[in-house]
């Protein structure tokens, strides 16, 4: 079950492969994400020193977090992956130009589990050229529906 997407990188990237990490989280962060408080619009992943981390993601504390935790909204959080996995897309990232970008938040057998994509980035033309394609699909489909009916 998804709880939030980042539909802006497949409207800026091309994905070329997606892969699942966990997320290190505190209580109060899992409670806000679980009430659907969390924002991947603006979220981005880095490597530092061998591990990855996502910055940039919104979750926003609930009005009843406790009063002795100060929660940050958009503190940096490590991703949690296999070792060769983490080897295989800092080679990737370093030597091919590709980018590592947020694509959905969801859970899975009760964690909350970060997909991530190995993205290369659009320009401007191939944006107008998805842009297009997508419009003549949707125009296509009225076209049936109307002939159809």
């Amino acid at each position: 079950m998804s709880i939030a997407q980042n539909k802006k990188a497949f409207h800026d990237y091309f994905i070329e492969e997606k892969y699942e990490a966990g997320i290190v989280l505190e209580g109060w962060e899992v409670k806000a994400i679980r009430a659907g408080r969390v924002q991947l619009k603006e979220a981005y992943i880095v490597i530092r020193r061998g591990e990855l981390f996502l910055i940039g993601c919104h979750i926003s504390p609930l009005p009843t977090a406790s009063t002795h935790v100060n929660p940050d909204p958009v503190k940096t959080r490590k991703l949690l992956l296999h070792a060769f996995q983490i080897k295989e897309l800092i080679g990737k990232v370093e030597r091919a130009g590709y980018t590592l970008v947020p694509l959905d938040m969801h859970y899975k057998a009760g964690k909350i589990k970060l997909e991530i994509g190995l993205a290369k980035g659009k320009k401007q033309y191939d944006k107008r050229e998805s842009e297009k394609r997508k419009e003549w699909e949707r125009d296509k489909q009225r076209l049936l529906r109307m002939r159809h009916s």
